[in-house]
């Protein structure tokens, strides 16, 4: 009975040790993305708005506008991830990439070749 207890101790202790590394590693995950978010939001005016979406498999879309027009996405592991770094860095969030955040959003003659660079003889896809 007693090897039992101290089995199922141990198998617990284990479990624990695992869930905190996998905690800390979401940690620095997120602390990572914030850095970038903050550098993008830096070098893009100094401030930057985002949206946040679903995209599968529990992953998360971080959609940017800087306060100069330019924006980019990045990707994070988790909703909850996703949120806490755009905490972090301080950019506001916004409910729908819609109205005044899309009126925000500056595209140049690359994102309109990419539109439509097959039907209008921009760049290859490959």
């Amino acid at each position: 009975m007693a090897d039992t207890q101290q089995a199922d101790e141990q198998v617990e202790t284990a479990a624990d040790a695992k869930a905190t590394r996998a905690g800390k590693r979401a940690g620095r995950r997120t602390a990572r993305l914030a850095k970038e978010i903050r550098a993008f939001a830096d070098s893009h005016g100094g401030s930057a708005e985002g949206q946040l979406a679903h995209i599968g498999r529990g992953r998360t879309r971080i959609a940017l506008v800087g306060a100069n027009g330019e924006w980019g996405n990045l990707v994070a592991d988790s909703f909850g991830s996703a949120e806490d770094a755009v905490e972090a860095a301080g950019v506001a969030l916004q409910d729908d990439f819609d109205g005044d955040l899309a009126a925000k959003v500056r595209t140049g003659p690359y994102e309109w070749s990419r539109m439509a660079g097959i039907q209008v003889g921009g760049p290859a896809n490959s």
